[in-house]
C-alpha cells in the first residue's frame, strides 16, 4: 500500500508523455488515455484516503522515500488525511472536466489532453511533497501546464488575460525562490518536518531573516490563493478560459490554501518558540477582507463567469480566515467547506457554458435596461389570454443545477454548504465545546462570523438575480442544445455534494481528525523523520 503514494504523480506523467507523440487524428485514443488515467487517479486517491483514515483513530501517515534516502537528504512524498482529501477532490474535478471537454473543447487547440494530465500531475505532486524545493518544482509544473490551458481556444480575451496570468505567476515564482532561499540560509534544510524541528532553535539574531523569508514565501502562496489585494487577477482570468480549464483552475487556488494551511500550522505552531503563531493576525484579517471583496464583486458583476470567479475569492477568503482563527473545530469545518465549495464552483464553471449557450450577445445589458426602465409595453390593465410559462426540459434541468450551485455557495440548507458554514460558526461561537463553560468570542471571531453571514446573503442576491436573468427572462433567450456528455459531469459533481450532505457525520469526523493532525503534527513529524520529534 505504500507504493500507492507515488501513483497520483506517475499516472498523469506517463499518460501525458504517451499523448504527446500521437497525431492529432488520434483524438479518440488521447481521450481514452486521459479518461482512463483520471479514473485510475480517483481510485488511487480514494484508496489513499481510506488508508490514511484507517479506523478513524490517530490515522496513518504514509511516507514514500524516493531511492530510500533519509528525509533530511532525499525526496519524500507524504500522504496523510489532508493530502488524501485534496487528491480525491482533484481527481473528481479532473474527471468531470475531462468528460465535459469531450463534447468540443478538446478540439479547440493542440495537446489539450497532455496539458491537462501535466496539470493534474502538478496538483497531485504539490499536495504530496514533503519538502519546499519539490513544492516549488510541482508549482512550476502545474503553472507551465496552466499557461497552455489558459490560452486554449485562442481569442483576444483569453490571450490578454493569459498574458496577465503568466506575468503575475512568474512574479509569484520569484517570490517563492527568494523566500525559500532565505529560509534555507537560516535553517539549513528545506524538508518540512526537519524545518519544524529546527525553527525553535534558530538563534535570535537570525529569526528576523527566517520570518522575513516565511512572509515572502507566504506572499507567493497568497497570490495563488487569491487573497486581497494580490488576487485581482483571478476573476478576470477564470472568467475567460475554457470551462474545463476553469473547473480545474479552481483547484489551483486551493494549492495556495493548502500550502498556507500545511506550513503555517507545521512551522509556526505552538512548538515554534518565539515564532509561534507568526502571521496569524494577517491571515485572519486578510481572509475577512477577501470575503468582503468577493461579496462586493458578486453583487457588482452582471456576467455569470465573473460571478463564478468572485465566488472563488469568497471561498479563498473563508478558508484563509478560518486558518488564521487557529482553532481545531473551525479548521475542521473549513476543510468540509473546502471540499463542498470546490465541487460546487467546478460544477458552476461547467454549467455556465451550457446556460450562456442559449443567450444572445448583450442579453445581460438588455436585462439590466429592462429592469431599470421597463419594456415599454402598456396593457392598460388587461390580462393576457395565456397563463403561465412553458419551461422546456433542458431549461428545467439547467435551472435545478443552478439552484443547487446557488444553495451550496451561499451556504443555505439543506446541502453541504450549509453544514460546512454551520460547523465553522459552531467552532467560532463555542471554542471550548458545547457545555464546557462560558463562551467568550473574540472581536476577530465576531468579524469572521459577520463576514460569513453577509457573504452568504450577497451570494444569494447575486445568484438569484443571475438565475432570473439567465434562465427565466425570455429576452435574448433560446433553448440551448445540451448533450448528455456535457450535463453528466455537472450532475456528478452535484451528486458528490449531495453525498457529502447525506454522509455528513462520517465525513465531518474525517475533517475534524485531519484538523487535529494539522494542529498537533507529531504524527506527521514522526512518520517523516522516522523517530519521535
Amino acid at each position: 500500500m505504500q507504493q500507492l503514494t507515488i501513483l497520483p504523480i506517475l499516472l498523469p506523467l506517463l499518460a501525458g508523455a504517451a499523448m504527446i507523440p500521437l497525431e492529432e487524428r488520434r483524438a479518440r485514443l488521447r481521450a481514452g488515455l486521459g479518461i482512463g488515467s483520471a479514473v485510475l487517479q480517483l481510485a488511487v486517491a480514494v484508496a489513499i484516503a481510506l488508508q490514511a483514515h484507517g479506523s478513524g483513530g490517530p490515522g496513518m501517515v504514509t511516507v514514500y522515500r524516493l531511492g530510500d534516502w533519509p528525509a533530511s537528504f532525499g525526496i519524500v512524498l507524504v500522504a496523510d488525511r489532508l493530502a488524501a482529501l485534496l487528491l480525491v477532490l482533484t481527481a473528481l474535478l479532473g474527471l468531470a472536466a475531462l468528460v465535459f471537454s469531450l463534447a468540443r473543447w478538446q478540439r479547440m487547440g493542440v495537446h489539450f489532453h497532455a496539458l491537462f494530465q501535466f496539470q493534474l500531475m502538478g496538483l497531485n505532486g504539490a499536495f504530496l511533497t514533503g519538502d519546499l524545493f519539490n513544492l516549488f518544482v510541482f508549482f512550476e509544473v502545474l503553472l507551465a501546464a496552466s499557461y497552455g490551458l489558459a490560452l486554449h481556444g485562442s481569442g483576444v480575451a483569453r490571450v490578454k488575460a493569459g498574458l496577465h496570468y503568466i506575468a503575475i505567476n512568474l512574479a509569484a515564482s520569484l517570490l517563492f525562490l527568494i523566500g525559500v532561499s532565505m529560509i534555507y540560509g537560516v535553517a539549513g534544510t528545506l524538508n518540512m518536518a526537519d524545518l519544524a524541528e529546527r525553527i525553535a532553535a534558530v538563534p535570535a539574531e537570525n529569526r528576523s531573516i527566517l520570518e522575513a523569508g516565511a512572509a515572502i514565501l507566504g506572499m507567493a502562496f497568497l497570490v495563488k490563493a487569491g487573497m486581497w489585494p494580490v488576487g485581482f487577477w483571478l476573476a478576470p482570468t477564470y472568467s475567460v478560459v475554457s470551462p474545463p480549464a476553469a473547473a480545474i483552475f479552481s483547484m489551483m487556488s486551493k494549492v495556495g490554501i493548502y500550502a498556507v494551511l500545511r506550513l503555517w500550522l507545521l512551522l509556526f505552531g505552538a512548538e515554534a518558540g518565539a515564532s509561534a503563531g507568526f502571521g496569524s493576525t494577517w491571515l485572519l484579517a486578510g481572509g475577512i477582507v477577501t470575503i468582503g471583496f468577493g461579496a462586493v464583486s458578486v453583487l457588482a458583476t452582471q456576467d455569470l463567469s465573473r460571478l463564478a470567479g468572485a465566488s472563488v475569492l469568497i471561498s479563498s477568503g473563508t478558508l484563509l480566515a478560518a486558518v488564521g482563527a487557529g482553532q481545531v473545530t473551525v479548521t475542521g469545518g473549513a476543510l468540509f467547506y473546502l471540499a463542498s465549495s470546490g465541487l460546487a464552483i467546478g460544477a458552476l464553471f461547467l454549467l455556465i457554458e451550457l446556460i450562456e449557450r442559449g443567450r444572445d450577445l448583450g442579453a445581460d445589458v438588455l436585462a439590466v435596461t429592462l429592469e431599470a426602465f421597463g419594456d415599454g409595453d402598456d396593457d392598460d390593465g388587461e390580462l393576457d389570454d395565456e397563463v403561465g410559462v412553458a419551461v422546456p426540459a433542458t431549461m428545467a434541468v439547467l435551472g435545478l443545477c443552478f439552484l443547487c450551485c446557488a444553495l451550496l455557495l451561499a451556504g443555505l440548507p439543506p446541502l453541504s454548504g450549509f453544514i460546512a458554514k454551520f460547523a465553522m460558526l459552531t467552532g467560532i461561537l463555542n471554542p471550548a465545546g458545547l457545555g464546557r463553560g462560558p463562551v467568550e468570542v473574540s472581536p476577530a471571531g465576531w468579524g469572521l462570523l459577520a463576514a460569513l453571514v453577509l457573504s452568504g446573503f450577497a451570494t444569494v442576491l447575486a445568484m438569484t438575480r443571475a438565475g432570473i436573468r439567465s434562465l427565466w427572462a425570455t429576452a435574448g433567450r433560446s433553448v440551448p442544445r445540451v448533450g448528455l456528455i456535457e450535463i453528466a459531469p455537472v450532475l456528478l459533481l452535484l451528486l458528490c455534494c449531495a453525498t457529502m450532505t447525506a454522509a455528513a457525520g462520517p465525513l465531518m469526523r474525517y475533517m475534524q481528525a485531519a484538523a487535529a493532525e494539522l494542529h498537533a503534527p507529531q504524527g506527521y513529524l514522526t512518520g517523516v523523520i522516522g523517530r519521535a520529534p
